[in-house]
């Protein structure tokens, strides 16, 4: 089979299929006789992710001896993908099998984006890869396969370089390396600052430096009591949150340009769901409808349909939660907007999911454009 394709001119890469369970003596064996038939290329894969790091440095050792070019292809069901893949590449591998976010079959492959930073950060080996479009990349890639990235993600979950606590944020301000091993920028990301219950002075102070916003020390105070009161009783104090509280506490008015007159949205087991909307947007009323896959999509696509000519500002991601039991439950939804390289958090919450939604992107969208102008 190598010997026919090489002769109708293609480049053959012989790839030994479970080559981690094989034996040692025999796979070489097949190898050679692949690069006698002509293969120009070789490749070894870990098909059931059991290889250990130092299996895999012998292994290589080895193989890399071999008169021909061997790529290592690795499965994470032990989640050493990434650890065996380096391990490979260090002893003798000149090609990696990676994919982005580590999609795959059952635990995945090996992620390009860990695979990347790790040779490049921690091995100062220089990959040729723009490493700032990694999180782009990554979240496009997300958005296209319908496949959520975990938020523990290293590198591109959304707490890689997201802070809470007190004492870390304080260390961050002295100095960033001091809680993180690189910086966001390099990926195409930026530190996120989480308020909750745990939020000391050095987070509230950051938080309100990026919404441009300065306050006296009992100011602070408050604004940061308040704060703790919200996590304290299990909710996540979002961005649009604590700004509302800081206009509160300093006695700022900010008008919503974006102001939703009524909405109606019709959905069932025979009908297509539909929303339609009518927005007041910097005094002008705008209507607008759109269909989705379900009824807080369609609601949420008029809305998107709406503002499209004032600003564009993407849903980045949307999570709700129940926070009382029941077929009554008050929601929560939480989504994460995006205009240009500035991205809001918003919240939401009713007893009804559709107006907890759209009550939590227009507020998002509101922030948002105030942001932009300004204000």
């Amino acid at each position: 089979m190598v010997s026919f394709a090489r002769e109708h001119g293609l480049i053959v890469e012989l790839s030994g299929e479970d080559a981690s369970r094989a034996d040692l003596e025999y796979l070489k064996t097949l190898y050679q006789t692949g690069i006698d038939a002509g293969a120009e290329r070789l490749c070894f894969c870990d098909t059931v992710g059991v290889l250990v790091p130092e299996r895999t440095e012998e292994l290589f050792t080895e193989l890399s001896r071999l008169k021909s070019p061997i790529s290592i292809h690795c499965h994470n069901d032990f989640g050493l993908a990434a650890a065996n893949t380096i391990t490979a590449l260090r002893a003798g591998a000149s090609e990696a099998h990676v994919t982005v976010n580590g999609l795959g079959e059952r635990a995945g492959n090996a992620p390009l984006e860990e695979v990347v930073i790790i040779l490049e950060t921690l091995y100062s080996h220089r990959t040729g890869i723009k490493c700032d479009e990694l999180y782009p990349l990554s979240r496009l890639v997300s958005r296209l396969t319908n496949m959520p990235v975990s938020h523990n993600k290293a590198v591109v979950g959304g707490n890689a370089f997201t802070h809470e606590a007190g004492i870390h944020v304080h260390g961050l301000l002295a100095d960033s390396s001091t809680y993180e091993p690189i910086t966001p920028e390099m990926v195409g990301r930026k530190r996120h600052i989480v308020l909750g219950k745990h939020t000391g002075k050095a987070s509230v102070t950051l938080a309100l430096q990026e919404l441009g916003l300065e306050t006296t020390e009992t100011q602070l105070e408050e604004i940061m009591n308040r704060v703790k009161e919200l996590g304290d009783l299990g909710k996540r104090v979002s961005d649009a949150d604590l700004q509302s509280i800081a206009e509160t506490v300093l006695g700022i008015y900010q008008e919503a340009k974006v102001k939703m007159e009524d909405f109606t949205v019709v959905s069932g087991n025979r009908v297509m769901p539909t929303a339609s909307l009518k927005l007041q947007v910097s005094g002008n009323e705008i209507v607008e409808a759109a269909t989705g896959l379900g009824p807080v999509d369609a609601a949420i696509n008029a809305l998107r349909k709406a503002i499209a000519g004032i600003a564009d500002i993407r849903l980045e991601e949307y999570h709700v939660d129940a926070i009382t039991g029941g077929t009554d439950a008050l929601v929560e939804v939480l989504v994460k907007l995006s205009k240009d390289d500035r991205v809001i958090t918003a919240r939401g919450a009713r007893a009804d999911i559709i107006t907890a939604s759209v009550e939590a992107v227009l507020e998002g969208v509101n922030r948002l454009i105030q942001a932009e102008n300004g204000g």
